[in-house]
């Protein structure tokens, strides 16, 4: 049996907006970045035990914007590093249009606080 990774990084990606598998692909890849970005300047401890344990990512649905919002304003409030992903409108979606989050690294326990009940992408 595997054991469960102490650290984690979630992406939430909006099905409702029905992007390409590789549309959602470059989405996801976004906010993996930048919320790794977002924790290693505020919680590096976190970030280095990811990175040394292999750098766990799940990626989860999310049905529309003001769901992804809402996840986004509970992992602030949990002091959660967090990336929200705006895209800029040059292939599939409008610009602007909001279309990830990235929420850690960070502990998986606190994490799934905020997620924990979000299905598979």
């Amino acid at each position: 049996m595997l054991s469960q990774s102490r650290f984690k990084q979630v992406i939430l990606l909006r099905s409702d907006l029905k992007m390409s598998p590789g549309k959602a692909a470059a989405q996801a890849s976004h906010a993996a970045i930048s919320s790794s970005e977002e924790a290693r300047k505020t919680h590096p401890s976190w970030w280095k035990e990811w990175i040394e344990s292999g750098q766990c990512k799940i990626v989860l649905r999310v049905n529309s914007e003001a769901e992804l919002l809402d996840l986004e304003r509970k992992a602030k409030e949990l002091g959660l590093p967090t990336a929200l992903i705006s895209d800029m409108g040059l292939t599939e979606l409008k610009p602007g249009t909001i279309t990830a989050l990235g929420i850690g690294p960070a502990p998986s326990s606190v994490i799934d606080k905020v997620t924990g009940s979000l299905p598979l992408y």
